[in-house]
This record gives C-alpha cells, sequence and structure tokens, in this order.
C-alpha cells in the first residue's frame, strides 16, 4: 500500500515522504490517526505544501539545535498541579503540558513527541526533562512542579 506521510512516524520517513507499507498497517493505524494520506496522482502534488510546512518548522542543522538548546537551558519553567497533603500529584504531568509551558515561558515551539521524561513526575519539587533537537542534540531542561 502506497501511503503519503503527513507527520513524521519513526523508523518508517518523515512528512512528505512517500512509503510504501503493509496494507493492515496502512488501514489500521497511519490512515485512521492522520499520519498518512492515501497516495495518488493529486496527492502527490500535496507533498510539496508539506514538505514547505517541515522545513518552516524544522531545526535546520547541529548549529541551529544548538541555538535552541541554550534557550531552552535558560529558561525557568514552573507548572502548577494539584497535590496532595503529602506532595503527590493528582496524576502527573504530561509531554503535551510541558510544552504548552515551555511555549507559555517564552520558548520555542516544541513538539510534544520530542520530550523525553525518564521517570514520570508524580511529586511536587523540580524535575529533570530531556528534549530531543537533533540526533546529536538534547537538551536538559529542569522544570519546577508547584501546588495549585
Amino acid at each position: 500500500m502506497k501511503l503519503i506521510l503527513t507527520t513524521t512516524v519513526d523508523k518508517l520517513g518523515i512528512a512528505g515522504d512517500i512509503v510504501d507499507v503493509r496494507p493492515g498497517y496502512g488501514r489500521n493505524f497511519l490512515l485512521p490517526q492522520g499520519r498518512a494520506i492515501k497516495w495518488t496522482r493529486g496527492a502527490e502534488k500535496q507533498i510539496d505544501g508539506i514538505k514547505r510546512a517541515r522545513d518552516a518548522r524544522e531545526i535546520r542543522g547541529i548549529d541551529h539545535a544548538s541555538e535552541v538548546r541554550t534557550q531552552l537551558e535558560a529558561l525557568t519553567i514552573s507548572i502548577k498541579a494539584r497535590s496532595g497533603a503529602s506532595g503527590t500529584l493528582f496524576g502527573s504531568v504530561t509531554a503535551s503540558a510541558l510544552a504548552q509551558a515551555i511555549k507559555a515561558c517564552g520558548g520555542p515551539a516544541v513538539d510534544k513527541r520530542s520530550i523525553t521524561v525518564v521517570k514520570p513526575i508524580k511529586t511536587l519539587g523540580t524535575h529533570t526533562i530531556a528534549v530531543k533537537l537533533h540526533d546529536a542534540v538534547t537538551a536538559h531542561i529542569p522544570v519546577e512542579v508547584v501546588a495549585a
């Protein structure tokens, strides 16, 4: 089954790539989640638009990734979360909440899929998260979780 990827899929390709996958994988996973569209000659024209959008928000190289890393590591990120009397959270801090907090603190827009939380954040205090900006560049950002 020939598909055009609309988002980056690990171990398959990046947005705008034309890939050939097994029918079940495409029909049951990629198409329903909106990660791909069926390949047609008309849809192939959409690839240019997808690639232009990807280039606009993509990190351009190791030098640009290093600049973004210094911006991120200089930020002081604080997230308010509901917690119990013992300091444990009702739930945990998610990657999408972290991405929104980075943007709210004046940092660059970060994709939630590039944020890695080694140990789930379920307590108040300072925690460290990793943001993969490039294959060779990862930013380690301290995040302070405070009671709401």
